[in-house]
């Protein structure tokens, strides 16, 4: 028990840190309810929480390596607690975006890159191979558990008890971090602040573009923003458009920059060179096609149950269960066949169960979910993310040597949370535009008067808000609609959202898809028969 001491302190921040990205999820209607706030400010709050971890990781790595990594570990354990705390105590959506979005992500940047490098610090051979396992298997257990937990706190006490609990196991945490070996010397670097420049601001540019067009529309613009009354719109193009073009054109500018630095005898931010690495860039892609699906699933089927379905936290936590129960079991079997199955063999069969699971999912929605269908699909996606949360891990670190796990800590941590922010950020663009696109239409067709299609127009014309299906009636009466009317509406409005979620859930499958594209490089040999030659 003593020697997996270290584990089960790490694993403890891990869990944590991890259970922050789907806690809240199924807790979206309360908390939009108790701050008086909207579906697309907490998507907003639940994209920045991990765009602030993608985008200031590789700081966070470096940060790391010139303290010490258990100092760093503790540092931003205090920091998330702070973050915690404000979160817990929040009166309304700023102070909630403030504490969760960005203190409790700049926390988990020091933390993250410090599990991964000081498990390699404090174990070695198969022992650091079953902690890896176990760190992603404890990540895939925090996926797993955060609607139950959200879905249970929230429907019997609060969700602000969620942000509560995580302070005090923060800070038991820190009480018994000494027992952490931190054996790699630290390293007396200058961090260059133009890299952490361009590489934050070109992420947070890039994702924030894609999460702004399902308002300002992808290329061609709609509700643009305005300053003094004069519409944003660059040469009559999308702003977000412009966003994720000048994003895109930093990261360039980052990559360049950490060549000149390597050339010139000064330490970069990251190695790019390591991406060179067959097995590490296909470890690092995949891990984050993976984290994209599950955001964009742990956001598309809460904000269906709950605003069309109407079903509270628990009742909401309770569907997703099945996913629950077998990405936890899943995360076990795939540590357990690591001993006899090469990690591409596991990984392809996760990949190709996600597949099968999205199929699954999209031929099963229908206005009720109460098809065994559903059930099915989701333990199949469960499935397949636990097989792929039990090797990702140590193949990227297994690819690199001891000196550079905190880097590939970091660029773990960068694409962990850059896919589940693109993943919450494109799946929730895709549903609110096709269900703008489809309300839109629906009412056009519809026997509606003239009158009453007009008046519903000029109320969407910015876009369609994600909104409860049962309140559609009395905007609409507000609006000066007649009951009748206000009915019609309704009905259209919810057979819209059953159509968004078929689409939104249609691109689910083609990220799955393109997915498997990213295997190639994952190691293909069994552990079993990398020791045969030695053994020899």
């Amino acid at each position: 028990m003593k020697k997996w001491s270290v584990l089960i302190i790490l694993g403890c921040a891990q869990f944590v840190l991890v259970l922050d990205g789907t806690v809240m999820n199924v807790s979206i209607s309360t908390v939009v309810a108790d701050l008086d706030t909207t579906v697309t400010a907490m998507q907003a709050a639940i994209t920045f929480y991990t765009l602030t971890m993608a985008s200031m990781m590789l700081l966070g790595a470096k940060l790391g390596d010139v303290w010490g990594r258990r100092r760093a570990f503790v540092i931003g354990s205090w920091i998330y607690a702070a973050g915690s705390l404000i979160t817990a105590l929040s009166p309304n959506i700023v102070f909630l975006f403030l504490g969760w979005s960005i203190v409790e992500g700049l926390g988990a940047v020091l933390v993250i890159p410090a599990v991964a490098a000081l498990i390699a610090d404090n174990y070695t051979g198969p022992d650091r191979v079953k902690a890896y396992a176990a760190i992603g298997a404890i990540s895939g257990a925090a996926v797993a558990a955060g609607p139950l937990i959200g879905g249970f706190l929230t429907t019997y006490a609060s969700w602000r008890y969620v942000f509560a609990g995580e302070v005090v196991i923060m800070i038991v945490v820190v009480s018994f971090s000494r027992v952490v070996t931190d054996s790699t010397a630290r390293q007396q670097v200058r961090i260059d602040a133009l890299s952490v420049l361009l590489s934050a601001s070109g992420l947070v540019l890039a994702v924030f573009g894609m999460l702004q067009s399902k308002t300002w529309g992808w290329i061609r613009p709609a509700a643009s923003p305005e300053i003094g009354g004069v519409e944003i719109t660059p040469l009559g193009v999308s702003l977000s458009a412009w966003l994720m073009i000048v994003g895109g054109f930093l990261l360039y500018g980052f990559v360049r920059r950490q060549a000149v630095l390597v050339r010139t005898g000064r330490p970069p931010l990251v190695q790019i060179e390591m991406f060179s690495i067959a097995a590490l860039r296909s470890g690092l892609t995949v891990l984050g096609a993976q984290y994209a699906i599950t955001a964009g699933l742990f956001f598309m089927v809460p904000v269906y149950l709950q605003m069309t379905l109407g079903l509270d936290a628990l009742e909401t936590g309770l569907k997703i269960f099945p996913l629950s129960v077998s990405l936890i079991l899943f995360s076990v079997v795939g540590t357990r066949l690591s001993s006899i199955w090469s990690p591409r063999r596991i990984v392809l069969w996760g990949q190709g169960i996600l597949v099968v699971s999205s199929l699954i999912l999209l031929g099963s929605v229908d206005l009720e979910l109460r098809s065994g269908l559903f059930g099915a699909g989701m333990f199949c996606a469960g499935a397949a993310l636990g097989l792929l949360a039990s090797q990702l891990g140590n193949v990227n670190m297994s690819a690199v040597s001891k000196t550079q796990t905190s880097e590939v800590g970091g660029l773990q941590g960068v694409f962990q949370n850059l896919g589940s922010s693109l993943g919450t950020a494109l799946i929730g663009s895709v549903l609110i535009a096709a269900l703008t696109t489809s309300f839109g239409a629906a009412v056009a067709a519809s026997d509606l008067p003239a009158d009453a299609q007009s008046t519903v127009a000029g109320l969407t014309q910015g876009g369609v808000a994600i909104v409860e299906a049962n309140s559609v009636d009395t905007i609409a009466e507000q609006a000066g609609l007649t009951a009748a009317q206000g009915q019609t509406l309704t009905d259209i409005y919810t057979e819209s959202q059953v159509s968004s979620l078929r689409t939104a859930l249609f691109a689910l499958t083609v990220i799955a898809l393109v997915s498997l594209l990213f295997s190639r490089g994952v190691p293909a040999v069994s552990p079993r028969r990398r020791r045969t030659p030695t053994s020899s």
